[in-house]
């Protein structure tokens, strides 16, 4: 339990989905790339493995505990049979990586960490195999799989349903392009989530020099259908610095909110290719205070939190750390929009249910959304689930509620290397 207001600036490193993005179109550029300020941890050291068993040349110079540079130079793409990719439990690195393999000679085989295994992957490979890809998957839409790579993608158009996973998009555009006949994505279903990925993947891609068309329509139902299209082209060699992550910098900003507290997130960019003003949105609606300046974020406390009425579709991640200060809100509130979460590294929904119950909190779980009404709080064990955002969201209840107990708390490593540390750094002496 902190044991007042915490005050304290911090240094959050460079965004995880930023970099695997970055890693991808470096690797299938037409030249050698600089990645500066790169996030270190695991998701991202398994990306750059995944690609060196491709044979793409990489080289990290690290910077700090958390941060690399990366010098990535394109190399006729290849696999040295047989070849197993760990993907981990890293969203990114099992759907952006197949299409990539695709374009490689040889098979090569994914699979990863026993939760990964119920991580949804059917859309993606029935996408691959409508672009001309040779795809094994037992039946079953889950990892394992195999690719057998030819050299060449045919490309072409594809349908599919994104509703449960941006990310699927997101694989099909950033290796699109070097589909011989480019790629052209059909959604066809429900609200697709977390679009600011898909927009980061776009903006990520421009700098490429790759166009990406993007067709909007209204159904009769009231219900848009969306296109992207990628004609064929080479990828232009980029250089970039990595931009903190929103997402690992929010439990530090929660920690102020919880505390009545500051917190002062350096580097914070004034403009961002990741959903940072949807989440300081909702921080607004909690009782925070924000501002950016040079100097980056400056988040003040509420000396009370509020509830918050909050969508949280194009921000799903975050939804672990706004239950944690919905819980200990004096008003009740709805994190809704976030049925996709059943399928990232746990049902995320389910989980915050069992834990937040398990210290005394008055929530409920419907199909999309959470609902929490005030309650008092006491400890108890806090299981994690292997997921690294359950950690955090048992971390910052930890601020207010004496004896939380979190179950694995070096999962975190997946996005936010020694977060233990960096958290203990927070607390008043």
């Amino acid at each position: 339990m902190c044991p007042g207001p915490i005050d304290a600036a911090v240094d959050v490193p460079g965004s995880k989905s930023i970099t695997n993005r970055a890693l991808i179109l470096a690797a299938l550029s037409d030249g050698p790339s600089r990645i500066e300020r790169a996030l270190r941890s695991r998701d991202t050291e398994l990306m750059a493995q995944a690609l060196r068993t491709l044979g793409v040349g990489i080289t990290a110079h690290e910077v700090d505990d958390a941060t690399v540079d990366f010098e990535v130079t394109p190399h006729y793409l290849r696999t040295e049979e047989p070849t197993t990719i760990d993907v981990g439990l890293a969203g990114t690195v099992m759907r952006f990586l197949p299409p990539v393999a695709a374009l490689a000679n040889g098979d090569l085989a994914f699979d990863g960490d026993r939760a990964a295994r119920r991580r949804p992957m059917a859309t993606l490979i029935e996408a691959l195999r409508d672009v001309g890809v040779d795809v094994e998957d037992a039946g079953r839409g889950l990892l394992p799989i195999l690719v057998h790579g030819t050299g060449r993608v045919p490309g072409g158009e594809v349908l599919l349903d994104a509703s449960r996973s941006s990310q699927f998009v997101s694989a099909l555009l950033l290796s699109g392009a070097r589909f011989e006949a480019g790629v052209t994505i059909r959604h066809v279903g429900g609200p697709v989530p977390s679009n600011p990925h898909i927009d980061m993947t776009i903006a990520m891609l421009v700098e490429h020099g790759v166009r990406v068309r993007t067709v909007e329509e209204t159904e009769i139902s009231g219900h848009s259908r969306r296109t992207w299209h990628v004609d064929p082209c080479d990828l232009r060699a980029f250089d970039r610095v990595v931009e903190p992550d929103a997402s690992n910098a929010l439990p530090f900003i929660a920690a102020a909110l919880a505390t009545g507290g500051r917190i002062r997130i350096r580097h914070w960019p004034r403009e961002s290719i990741q959903p940072t003003e949807q989440i300081l949105e909702v921080v607004r609606a909690f009782g925070g205070v924000v501002s950016v300046d040079d100097d980056g974020l400056l988040v003040d406390g509420p000396t009370q939190l509020r509830g918050v009425q909050a969508d949280l579709r194009e921000i799903g991640e975050t939804a672990p750390t706004f239950a944690a200060l919905a819980a200990l809100a004096s008003e009740p509130s709805s994190l809704h929009g976030i049925a996709h979460l059943r399928g990232h590294e746990t049902d995320r929904l389910a989980a915050l249910h069992a834990e937040i119950s398990a210290l005394g909190g008055d929530i409920e779980q419907t199909d999309d959304a959470l609902l929490l009404r005030p309650a008092a709080l006491s400890g108890n064990s806090f299981r994690t689930y292997e997921d690294h955002r359950m950690a955090t969201c048992a971390a910052i209840l930890g601020l207010r509620v004496p004896g939380v107990e979190v179950e694995n708390v070096a999962t975190t490593a997946k996005t936010l290397p020694n977060f233990p540390q960096r958290w203990n750094a927070l607390l008043p002496a």
